[in-house]
């Protein structure tokens, strides 16, 4: 044998489903228990049911586990909205009743809270934002499988605890412009020359528009790219191509017009220009109640100067601008900088400027970091924004607007807020992503008295 041939490790042997009773909730909606030394967290199960449980993985002190049957049954447990539920991973929280799941986010995100040491005590609740709980996924990345053994291909979401493709003929959590036409992608990709060289389909929509990328390992033929710009003609849908890495993405038809896709918030008279690549809000309806709810928190009355960190496209550096003095948008990406500023050109507003700085990096000489702001509007990805909290001198600062997708980095940065001389003032979640275990949430803090 060769000596740089490695000798191939044993598989592990697939532990025998077992049956086990569920003692509470974790965090993320799945059910809990004690299974020997570790702790079992198991997909699909609700606190006192008895379950029999295959397990997908295991640590020295967790393991992961999916509930294969249900032996006895919640009361509590819900009829699923999507009759794919039970095998698709694309939702996490169908069988449990919507009011449920918004109340157990509540619950975990002042649960984190509390344990961080933060004082909800004299903390207005927000009430939840809600919208419609199907129909409202603007984007995702469906996989794409050729299956040999069905003759056909296979479009959509992981099947839970597994990397296979779920076998659905509709999606109706997905906008419906696609959620119910994936029979009609999965023809169109079955009839291409080499299906089993497609690996996945991303989804991006707009208000008027919905796109598609196409990714493909190998080029397409000329009778491909018909097929796909058949496809595109019939639905209406923009299609990409995407032979490598995302700066290889082209649109492939319609050939000519404009490129960008667009989302309305019509409360402030702004249209929002966004590429099929680019970072947008996933639920149109909650982006929207989300930002009429942020700029009445923050009561800008014309004269503020406005700091928005982690900025994005500029969702809410655009809407600041129609109420304020003047706003800085700061965001890691110089492409998504040049989007505020051509969305501010759009939207023929001048008092808008933007930077592109890594935040997670010291901000101490960037010239952002000098200057005087009245207001704070923060929007981290789910690390938080610890670094620039810590760092960013908040003398002048009247009040913070934080808006968060992860509940125990909120936590902590409030923390930090509170020691720097703020008082959180109102607490709420937005059902951005019902039915999983995404929560996002808004946290509003005024300056509590003279600080650093």
């Amino acid at each position: 044998m060769n000596q740089r041939t490695r000798k191939r490790a044993p598989r592990r042997k697939q532990i025998p489903d077992f049956p086990i009773r569920i003692e509470k909730l974790s965090h993320e909606g799945r059910g809990l228990v004690h299974w020997g030394e570790r702790m079992l967290f198991v997909d699909g199960a609700l606190p006192g049911e008895l379950v029999t449980v295959r397990v997908t993985g295991k640590s020295s002190r967790t393991a992961e586990g999916i509930a294969k049957e249900i032996l006895v049954s919640s009361p509590e447990r819900g009829q699923p909205e999507c009759p794919h539920a039970e095998v698709c991973g694309g939702c996490s929280l169908q069988h449990i009743p919507h009011a449920a799941q918004l109340a157990h986010k509540v619950k975990t995100l002042e649960e984190l809270m509390v344990r961080e040491g933060v004082s909800l005590e004299k903390v207005e609740r927000l009430p939840t934002l809600q919208g419609p709980t199907l129909g409202y996924r603007r984007r995702a990345r469906l996989g794409v499988r050729w299956v040999h053994a069905k003759g056909r291909v296979l479009i959509g979401f992981r099947e839970r605890g597994s990397n296979f493709i779920a076998d659905i003929d509709g999606c109706p959590v997905l906008d419906q412009r696609i959620g119910q036409s994936l029979g009609t992608l999965e023809a169109t990709i079955a009839s291409l020359s080499q299906p089993d060289r497609i690996p996945q389909v991303e989804v991006a929509a707009g208000d008027d528009t919905l796109a598609i990328v196409v990714r493909h390992l190998e080029t397409l033929t000329e009778a491909d790219r018909d097929i796909l710009t058949t496809l595109a003609k019939q639905t209406g849908w923009h299609v990409y191509l995407q032979p490598k890495g995302p700066d290889t993405i082209t649109r492939l038809w319609p050939s000519e017009g404009p490129e960008r896709l667009t989302y309305r918030i019509g409360e402030f008279g702004l249209e929002y220009q966004f590429a099929v690549t680019d970072f947008t809000q996933i639920n149109a309806a909650i982006n929207r109640a989300m930002m009429i709810q942020a700029m009445n928190l923050l009561d800008l009355q014309g004269t503020e100067r406005v700091l928005d960190l982690f900025c994005g496209l500029g969702n809410f550096t655009l809407a600041a601008a129609t109420r304020c003095a003047s706003v800085v948008g700061v965001e890691v990406s110089s492409t998504m900088v040049e989007r505020v500023l051509q969305n501010a050109r759009h939207n023929s507003l001048d008092n808008v400027q933007a930077v592109a700085f890594d935040l997670t990096q010291s901000i101490a000489e960037q010239p952002f970091a000098k200057e005087s702001w009245d207001t704070l509007i923060v929007d981290p990805p789910r690390s938080g924004a610890k670094e620039v909290l810590e760092e960013l001198p908040l003398k002048n600062i009247a009040r913070v607007l934080y808006v968060s997708c992860n509940p125990a980095t909120l936590a902590r940065d409030a923390k930090i807020l509170i020691d720097r001389g703020f008082s959180m003032t109102h607490l709420g979640i937005m059902d951005m992503f019902p039915h999983t275990a995404h929560v996002e949430s808004m946290a509003l803090f005024a300056k509590r008295g003279p600080c650093g």
